[in-house]
C-alpha cells in the first residue's frame, strides 16, 4: 500500500467522528433495466447532502493541526461546498466566513446558515462567481484566513478520496466499472488516486455536462484551460477550469472515459429516479446515473457504481426540470402557428389533435394581420412519434407552422 491509500484510510477512519459511512445501495430497478449489477454510493445522504463535506472536514483538521492558532476559515461557494464548510466550522468550533454570489436562492442561504449556526458568518456579494471568489480572496488575505478551495487542494482530494475507501469496504470484491461526476476535478482525483492503489483493475468513467465540459477541453489541450459560456444548470459540476492539482491526477484518462450529460437529459434522470425510486438528485447528482443509457453496451453484466454526488435540489426547480425533460424525450413542443382569422379555425385545428395530444399552451401572439394571426401553441403528449402524425395532418390542412421547441433564442423569449 502507497502512501496516498494510507492517508485515504486514516483520513476515512478520523471521519466518523463527524458522520457515518454514507451507504452503498443496490439499486434493482437500474441492474434489471442495463442486465447489469449497479450499486449506488449515496453521497446524497451525507449530513449536507453531497460529499463536499468530506474535503472541507479533512482540509481544516490538516490546518489546525499544522497552525493551532488559525481559527478563521474563508471559502466562495453557491452551494455545496458552502453548506460542507459551514457544517465543519461548527464542529471544530471555528470561525467561517462564507461569500456567496447575490443572486444565490434564499434556500441555500438558509440551509448554510443553519449548518454553521453562530460560528459562520454569509456575504453575499456579485452577481456572477467570479466577482464572489475574487471578493472572498481579497478578505482571506486582510483578515489573515484561511481559504478552502472547493476543489485544487491537496487536502480536499485527500478528503473526497474517502468515498473510494466505503465503497471497497462494503463490496465484497472491487467494481468492474466506478461512474463518477466531474466538475472541479476533486472527487475524481480522490477516487481515482485511492483505486489505481487498491483496485487498479476497476475501469473509472467521468461524466461532465455538456454545457461545462472543463476537464474535456484540458484533455484536448493537454493542460487546464477555461472554457466560456459555461451552462449553470448543474451547478454542482459547471466549472468553466479543471483544478491544476486535479487534471495532474486525471490527464491520463482515455477520451473515451469521459462522456459528457446534455442538460435536458439530466433532467429525465432526476424525474425517474424521484418518481420510481423515491430519491431526490440534484443535476450533479444524477449524472452519473444519466450516462448508463449510452453505456448500455460496455455495462451489460458488470458491477458498476454510480456516485450520486449530491441531492440538494431546490423542488422549486421541478417545474423547470419537467419542462426539459418533457422537450428532451419529445413528448412535448411548441409551435408558431399561422391561423386564418375566420369563425372555426380554431375548431379545425383541435380536431387535428390526437387522442393523446393535449394542449399546454395556447397564446395569440399577433392579431394585426386582417386575414392571419400568429399563435404560440405548446402540445404535450404521450408519444414522441405523435408528432409526426400531427405535423402531417397540418401539412395536408395547409396550416403554415414553424416548430420552435429547440430554437433556443426564440424558446428564451416566447416559452
Amino acid at each position: 500500500m502507497d502512501d496516498f491509500a494510507d492517508t485515504a484510510l486514516a483520513t476515512t477512519a478520523r471521519m466518523r467522528a463527524l458522520f457515518p459511512a454514507t451507504p452503498m445501495q443496490r439499486n434493482d430497478f437500474l441492474s434489471a433495466r442495463f442486465d447489469a449489477d449497479i450499486w449506488l454510493k449515496r453521497e446524497d445522504l451525507s449530513p449536507v447532502r453531497s460529499y463536499k463535506i468530506r474535503g472541507a472536514f479533512n482540509a481544516m483538521r490538516k490546518v489546525r493541526a499544522d497552525q493551532p492558532e488559525q481559527d478563521l476559515f474563508v471559502c466562495a461557494s453557491a452551494g455545496n461546498h458552502a453548506q460542507g464548510v459551514a457544517y465543519v466550522c461548527r464542529h471544530f468550533n471555528v470561525r467561517g466566513v462564507i461569500f456567496m454570489p447575490v443572486t444565490t436562492p434564499q434556500q441555500k442561504i438558509n440551509k448554510t446558515r443553519s449548518f454553521g449556526g453562530e460560528n459562520i458568518e454569509i456575504r453575499l456579494i456579485g452577481d456572477y462567481f467570479d466577482d464572489t471568489l475574487a471578493a472572498a480572496q481579497d478578505y482571506c488575505v486582510q483578515a489573515g484566513g484561511h481559504f478552502l478551495s472547493p476543489f485544487d487542494d491537496a487536502h480536499v482530494i485527500e478528503g473526497q478520496s474517502s468515498v473510494a475507501v466505503e465503497m471497497l469496504a462494503d463490496l465484497d470484491a472491487p467494481p468492474d466499472i466506478v461512474i463518477l461526476p466531474v466538475g472541479g476535478g476533486g472527487l475524481s482525483a480522490g477516487v481515482k488516486s485511492y483505486l489505481d492503489v487498491m483496485a487498479p483493475q476497476t475501469e473509472l468513467i467521468f461524466v461532465e455536462p455538456l454545457g461545462g465540459a472543463s476537464l474535456t477541453a484540458a484533455l484536448r489541450a493537454g493542460e487546464p484551460v477555461t472554457i466560456k459560456g459555461v451552462d449553470s444548470f448543474v451547478d454542482g459540476a459547471a466549472v468553466a477550469r479543471v483544478g491544476q492539482r486535479t487534471f495532474a491526477v486525471l490527464k491520463g484518462t482515455p477520451p473515451e472515459n469521459v462522456l459528457l450529460a446534455p442538460e435536458d437529459r439530466i433532467c429525465l434522470t432526476i424525474l425517474e429516479m424521484l418518481n420510481v425510486e423515491g430519491i431526490v438528485l440534484e443535476p450533479a447528482g444524477a449524472m452519473s446515473i444519466n450516462v448508463l443509457e449510452p453505456l448500455c453496451d460496455r455495462i451489460r453484466g458488470k458491477r458498476v457504481v454510480c456516485v450520486t454526488s449530491g441531492g440538494n435540489f431546490d423542488f422549486e426547480r421541478l417545474p423547470e426540470v419537467k419542462e426539459r425533460a418533457q422537450r428532451f424525450s419529445g413528448v412535448k413542443k411548441y409551435f408558431i402557428l399561422r391561423m386564418p382569422q375566420r369563425p372555426g379555425a380554431l375548431r379545425d385545428f383541435l380536431e387535428m389533435l390526437g387522442p393523446d395530444d393535449d394542449v399546454a399552451r395556447f397564446e395569440y401572439l399577433k392579431k394585426s394581420a386582417r386575414n392571419y394571426g400568429s399563435v404560440l401553441i405548446g402540445i404535450e403528449t404521450s408519444a414522441a412519434t405523435n408528432f409526426a402524425l400531427l405535423t402531417a395532418r397540418m401539412d395536408a390542412a395547409d396550416f403554415t407552422y414553424r416548430d420552435i421547441t429547440n430554437d433556443g433564442a426564440l424558446a428564451e423569449f416566447l416559452i
